[in-house]
């Protein structure tokens, strides 16, 4: 059976919710630095939501505080006030399980994104398909820009000058301080690693209009590709006139998390590009709305992460490979430093190109010696 992207629902029997296992799934890592704030480990989420069936799916999320305000703890009170509302219904109808986790409570995208996840990865293993298949997509060739948080000019050069060597021809580079400092450390990157290299920029709402207009003017002749998030979303009203000044493409990112902030964004005129984040949109189901209002508009789409291990950026990969309008490619959280490696399966890197098993769901799960460390609740 073909899977189609949208309102769709698997005829299969009646799976009915018998209790979902909640862990905290947190990774150590080195420290990384975004324009606003620091993490120094993966504050992520873990559970298996298993049903009368036998069968059981998997879902994972990082909180990443100081963008979407969830943090680690927040995430797992939610999960198990959201396993309780699941406890019971049937697990195939992925629509209205989400809209049970919305009549608890607004928000909590990041934990909601979890859920979403476990419920694709079940429906696509009791058809025994690849999720990507499910969803109606296919593989093709992806290749991860690599990520540079923020220090001097000179370590963040350095750091380039590294994973060019290591074969990486697409750097993303934080922003979002002074704009000096910011045009320092761009200049001396390019300069760094030469006009081949792709750049492109991620200001994580860290500058106002005037030090958007100011950084983004002076990075003309620096061949960026695009700047993602320049301002903090109160400005939002103002991106029309940045992108119409500025010769920079510009990326939404904190400013998109469901599919009405897309039609906003693009109504207005307010960007090039949407960066779409399951653990930002709450999973897969609205991120599939995300991407169907951007492919009618032609907004390209790049599809992002936050600090997940290889398990959520699996289901990241197979959502790629269902929405062809996804043209960049944000997939390098587990080369940022993660220190313990806690999934079996899943996806592998060659390089910085992404490969997938044809393994039915997500094809990934949490190893189980690592689970035994791990904080657990049964709901």
């Amino acid at each position: 059976m073909k899977g189609k992207p949208l309102n769709f629902q698997p005829e299969l029997i009646i799976m009915k919710i018998s209790h979902v296992d909640i862990y905290r799934f947190s990774i150590p890592m080195e420290p990384f630095e975004i324009a606003t704030g620091i993490m120094n480990y993966a504050q992520n989420v873990f559970i298996r939501v298993h049903t009368n069936s036998g069968h059981y799916g998997v879902g994972e999320c990082s909180a990443f505080p100081m963008i979407v305000g969830e943090t680690q703890d927040t995430c797992l009170v939610m999960a198990r006030d959201f396993s309780k509302a699941w406890k019971g219904k049937d697990a195939s109808d992925i629509s209205a399980r989400m809209q049970d986790l919305h009549n608890v409570a607004a928000h909590n995208n990041t934990i909601k994104s979890a859920f979403d996840m476990a419920l694709y990865d079940l429906a696509a293993k009791v058809v025994d398909q690849p999720l990507y298949k499910f969803l109606g997509g296919e593989k093709r060739v992806v290749e991860t820009d690599m990520t540079i948080g923020l220090g001097t000019a000179d370590q963040m050069s350095k750091l380039a000058i590294k994973y060019k060597g290591r074969g990486a021809t697409i750097l993303k580079i934080k922003l979002g301080k002074k704009p000096e400092d910011d045009l320092d450390r761009i200049r001396k990157i390019r300069s760094a690693v030469g006009k081949d290299i792709i750049i492109r920029v991620d200001a994580n709402q860290g500058w106002d209009f005037n030090a958007a207009m100011l950084c983004l003017n002076e990075m003309k002749d620096l061949n960026i590709e695009f700047c993602e998030q320049p301002m903090r979303t109160w400005f939002d009203d103002r991106l029309p006139e940045l992108r119409e000044q500025t010769a920079v493409k510009i990326m939404a990112d904190e400013s998109c998390y469901n599919h009405h902030d897309a039609r906003k964004l693009i109504n207005s005129k307010s960007c090039d590009y949407l960066n779409i984040k399951l653990a930002k949109s709450g999973g897969i189901n609205e991120g599939l709305k995300i991407h169907k209002i951007a492919t009618e508009a032609g907004i390209p789409c790049m599809i992002g992460s936050m600090l997940e291990s290889r398990l959520a950026l699996s289901a990241n990969l197979h959502f790629a490979y269902a929405c062809k309008n996804i043209k960049f490619y944000d997939l390098d959280t587990c080369l940022l430093g993660h220190l313990a490696d806690p999934v079996v399966g899943g996806l592998t890197y060659k390089g910085f190109f992404l490969e997938l098993p044809e393994k039915p769901g997500i094809g990934a799960d949490a190893n189980e010696e690592f689970l035994k460390s791990c904080e657990k609740w049964s709901i």
